[in-house]
């Protein structure tokens, strides 16, 4: 498996640390080229010459802490898949909540890409729920960014994750979301 960082001492890998650590924590728009190069140890020329600039080098971290957190909640989903839909769909939130908690990346998952409309997030949450004309994807996702973001605002994690565990969700409605419309 490749390492999902570069080499941590390089010049690239530690603007990617210090880009982890920024964006998880702060907005896109208040973090700036100056104090991610200043914290890296490198000059402003240096991230230009690895990642473009800044939205290039948040896209690569952002890139980098979704793949790992679908790989997480896929698992959550497939450890749970025996016990129906919804506790598949529970279990990929909780996982993919207390990965994003537990790493830093509370902002950085929290928040809607800057300049990209996809949701690798609610594409996974679809995917699980056998797709269907329901949007629950999007409504879960939208659920699991909330709990994210109110941690950014201040709110303690267990108790934004007590919230996400709230939701229920009816089997027999996300099965009738999955059927045909009839007339």
């Amino acid at each position: 498996m490749r390492e999902w960082i570069p080499v941590s001492t390089s010049p690239k890998g530690r603007l990617a640390r210090r880009a982890l650590e920024d964006f998880g924590s702060r907005p896109f728009q208040d973090v700036t080229v100056g104090e991610l190069a200043a914290g890296a140890g490198v000059t402003t020329g240096s991230l230009y010459h690895h990642f473009d600039s800044k939205l290039g080098l948040y896209s690569f971290v952002r890139a980098e802490a979704e793949r790992r957190l679908l790989d997480r909640m896929e698992g959550a989903a497939s450890a749970r898949a025996g016990d129906g839909v919804s506790a598949a769909l529970l279990g990929a939130l909780i996982v993919g909540f207390d990965f994003a908690v537990g790493h830093g990346f509370v902002r950085l998952l929290g928040e809607a890409h800057p300049t990209r409309d996809l949701d690798p997030v609610a594409d996974l949450l679809m995917e699980i729920s056998h797709g269907g004309r329901l949007p629950i994807g999007r409504v879960l996702a939208a659920a699991w960014r909330a709990a994210l973001m109110a941690v950014a605002a201040g709110e303690s994690p267990p108790r934004a994750r007590a919230a996400l565990e709230l939701l229920s969700l009816d089997e027999q409605a996300l099965s009738r979301g999955t059927q045909p419309a009839t007339r």
